[in-house]
């Protein structure tokens, strides 16, 4: 009856989306495709039952032993992760050293550090891209934060992540760029993002500081959207990007790009 209807309204997409919903029983429809998609719950590598090698729990005993392998591997707390784009920086800079920050740039930093600071969470560590920018923005942020200690990685180094889809005319990176810098920032993604260690009793509130390129894919990665439409979102320089990855392994992202504690005459996205 409902396929009658639509065939009546004479709308093609609607007919394509009923019968979608026809063959998959799903809400497979042209203007929600992604609703076919299931959720890996190991997308990690950390599912406790992924974890268990089956073959050397024994007949006799299988049900108790493998109660005992799931509770080893159980993961109880939940990670807080804040993810924060440096700061506007000086674009005629011919090398990393010379791209600094700008006057504005640590005005959004201090800034940013301020709201972090009055979020009043027991922030465990800060881990921060080791370019220049990225780490300028770190000694001004780690200022509110006294006693978090602070850690340098290569992995979160700006690039290109992966071909975008759909492509921009105003940024074309060689393919080469692409090979070199899409399995580094994949690594990132894989170290950084995952949910808790099960020795790991209380929920963690960590801070990334690195770049938009970086947080865009991390964020598709995150959220097991198609990798390549990262760049089909904007963030500005400094906000707050926060993800929350559950027990469970569920995540969610409660923030994307959020400058919204800035005054308008800071915001920059360079």
């Amino acid at each position: 009856m409902y396929l009658r209807r639509v065939l009546l309204g004479g709308s093609a997409a609607a007919v394509l989306a009923a019968v979608a919903i026809g063959k998959n029983g799903d809400d497979c429809t042209v203007t929600a495709p992604t609703a076919c998609r299931r959720w890996d719950r190991n997308w990690d590598r950390r599912e406790p039952m992924s974890l268990i090698n089956l073959s050397k729990i024994s007949n006799a005993t299988g049900e108790e032993e493998l109660n005992s392998q799931l509770d080893k591997y159980k993961v109880k707390a939940t990670r807080h992760i804040f993810l924060i784009r440096h700061s506007q920086y000086n674009l005629n800079g011919k090398s990393d050293e010379e791209r600094v920050l700008t006057s504005l740039g640590r005005e959004q930093a201090d800034l940013t550090g301020k709201r972090l600071a009055s979020l009043g969470l027991k922030y465990t560590q800060i881990v921060h891209s080791s370019m220049t920018r990225a780490r300028e923005t770190t000694d001004i942020i780690s200022r509110y934060l006294p006693g978090v200690k602070k850690s340098s990685s290569d992995l979160l180094r700006e690039g290109a992540p992966i071909r975008p889809d759909p492509p921009v005319s105003h940024w074309k990176p060689d393919v080469e760029q692409y090979y070199e810098d899409g399995p580094r920032i994949e690594a990132a993604f894989r170290n950084y993002i995952h949910r808790a260690d099960p020795k790991q009793e209380e929920d963690s509130y960590e801070i990334i500081i690195c770049h938009a390129n970086v947080i865009r894919y991390i964020v598709c990665r995150a959220l097991q959207l198609p990798p390549d439409a990262w760049l089909r979102m904007s963030i500005n320089n400094a906000s707050i990007t926060y993800l929350v990855v559950r027990p469970n392994g569920n995540v969610s992202l409660r923030m994307l790009g959020d400058s919204g504690f800035m005054p308008p005459e800071k915001l920059s996205r360079t």
